[in-house]
């Protein structure tokens, strides 16, 4: 009986769309996560009558025919590269990208990865690093006896010395963009790396056409909406009951026919 394995897949969908949606929720608090949403399609028909064709060989066409679907597949898992509230730190190496735009950090492997999350430090050379030591780039030094570090809205990044007039200037700080940020895959840790579906980083200062801004001694919180979630995982549950009762109603159906043919 073809609704048996049809509600299967329903319910396979629906496992994987409360998987999604129990990822979401549980890093409601980490640093610029940005929210997943599952996506399905339809699977293959199959044709019980073909429509448009001639009926058994006269002049009159069948207008709509008859087709069956097959169940349900997953077609992808969006993130939702929406802009995050942004939260005062107070702490000066703290950054947030009001905008389009990502951090570039070496990589473990000495390759590109970027990053929405902002909470960096200094090492102990003064190289600007993430909390996992990753070396933000282009790479530049805070001086050690510096007092203060100021970054612009522009990614301009000086420090302040004592006995020094004016602020030293120690480097620039450049964003990339994508033209699929959707495409990036997911390392974990926060971080991305570039695929073939995102296309190349297109690397620019803060604030050129097409990149947002530094906001200094700020970082970007999740955009996942508690209340939209807890709506989703209702949705997702009631989905997946009501193809556990099509297995059931199908099982019964199957059970009264073997009944009878005894």
């Amino acid at each position: 009986m073809r609704a048996l394995s049809i509600a299967a897949t329903g319910m396979a969908a629906q496992q994987l769309n409360v998987e999604v949606i129990a990822n979401n929720i549980a890093n409601i608090n980490t640093t610029a996560f940005k929210r997943a949403r599952a996506e399905f399609t339809d699977l293959l028909y199959q044709t019980e009558r073909l429509q448009g064709v001639s009926n058994r060989g006269r002049d009159a066409i069948v207008p709509e025919g008859a087709q069956v679907g097959l169940g349900v597949r997953t077609a992808a898992i969006r993130n939702l590269n929406i802009q995050g509230a942004l939260t005062s730190t107070g702490n000066s190496l703290d950054l947030a990208i009001s905008g389009r735009g990502w951090f570039q950090i070496v990589g473990a492997d000495g390759q590109p990865v970027y990053t929405r999350d902002g909470s960096f430090s200094t090492n102990a050379t003064g190289q600007i690093v993430t909390s996992d030591g990753y070396v933000v780039t282009p790479g530049m030094q805070v001086p050690q006896n510096a007092s203060a570090v100021n970054v612009s809205q522009s990614g301009l990044v000086s420090a302040t010395i004592p006995g020094q007039v004016a602020p030293q200037q120690i480097g620039q700080l450049t964003i990339a963009t994508f033209a699929n940020e959707a495409g990036l895959e997911s390392l974990g840790d926060n971080l991305f790396r570039e695929t073939a579906a995102s296309g190349p980083a297109v690397s620019g200062a803060p604030g050129d056409i097409g990149f947002g801004v530094i906001k200094q001694g700020y970082l970007e919180s999740s955009n996942v909406d508690p209340v939209k979630e807890i709506t989703d995982l209702i949705a997702a549950q009631r989905a997946y009951e009501m193809n556990s009762k099509v297995i059931q109603a199908a099982d019964d159906m199957s059970s009264t026919v073997t009944k009878n043919i005894r």
